[in-house]
């Protein structure tokens, strides 16, 4: 199999087995067209290699080394005791990856076929950040429900639905990046337990903060108070200072240009109009 695919503005190519099926969500990013602007060639075995380089950061399921032409990565999952995958990074804008010839199951959840490509660097050379939240659209204009997970994301997005008429693009993850000058939200391949992912590129209005409370309050948050948590929830190469840097760079780049606000709230329509009132919209459908 060879194909293009494009996530925001960054086109790829990806030659792996005919045999290798892609998930669903990941599939819908294919296109017909395109020049790529990087290449992963994906091989199944039986053993994987070593990373390349002196190791820069481990974790229990991710080794990074760094060598001569960026970065190995050995990929794993939580609470498994073997890698599933090796990443390498080759000259000439190209990656290998490696895959453990047993371990195809695996690849059916998102995050774990995801993980294979190193996307996020790749985005963030794109000034491109991918920002853990729910992902709706309300008229014309995407509002990000942001929290770290179990806080409620996907729940109050339900109820902007419900109460609103609004639209879930995703529910657990976007992309921001600049298109014509505006920060945009764009779809992104995984969407956790929500099993809520389209493609949709749309302007953003506001970035929530969520807290469970027993009232409903809506607060503008701004400076460290909104950096903070809004940092917390997007992907950072933390080994990588430059990643981290420029990370920091956009992200105050992004709250100069779209408000952040903190919902105190609880499960009930009286949240959804709450927020909606604080943000100025108009008036939603009528539902009871």
């Amino acid at each position: 199999m060879n194909r293009l695919f494009r996530i925001g503005d960054f086109c790829f190519r990806l030659d792996c087995p005919d045999t290798l099926a892609l998930p669903a969500n990941f599939a819908q990013f294919a296109v017909e067209q395109g020049t790529p602007d990087y290449t992963y060639t994906l091989t199944l075995t039986d053993a994987l290699d070593a990373p390349c380089g002196d190791v820069i950061a481990r974790r229990a399921d991710l080794v990074v080394c760094a060598g001569p032409d960026g970065e190995s990565r050995l990929l794993g999952i939580k609470g498994q005791r073997q890698p599933y995958a090796l990443y390498r990074e080759l000259p000439g804008a190209r990656a290998e990856v490696q895959l453990d010839a047993h371990r195809i199951a695996d690849l059916n959840f998102d995050p774990v076929f995801t993980s294979l490509f190193a996307l996020e660097r790749r985005l963030m050379e794109r000034d491109a950040l991918i920002l853990h939240c729910a992902y709706v659209v309300d008229g014309e204009q995407a509002i990000l429900f942001s929290a770290p997970s179990e806080t409620g994301k996907s729940t109050q997005a339900g109820l902007w639905e419900r109460y609103r008429g609004s639209r879930t693009v995703n529910g657990d993850r976007a992309l921001l990046r600049r298109v014509a000058g505006r920060w945009t939200a764009c779809g992104w391949p995984v969407c956790g337990t929500s099993e809520i992912c389209h493609l949709g590129d749309t302007p953003i209005r506001a970035i929530v903060m969520l807290r469970q409370s027993k009232t409903n309050t809506v607060e503008r948050l701004t400076g460290v108070a909104a950096f903070t948590p809004l940092f917390a929830q997007i992907t950072v190469n933390r080994w990588n200072g430059a990643f981290v840097q420029r990370a920091i760079t956009d992200l105050e780049d992004l709250m100069a240009a779209v408000p952040v606000y903190q919902l105190s709230c609880t499960i009930s329509r009286q949240a959804v109009d709450c927020l909606a009132q604080a943000l100025g919209l108009p008036d939603g459908r009528t539902m009871p």
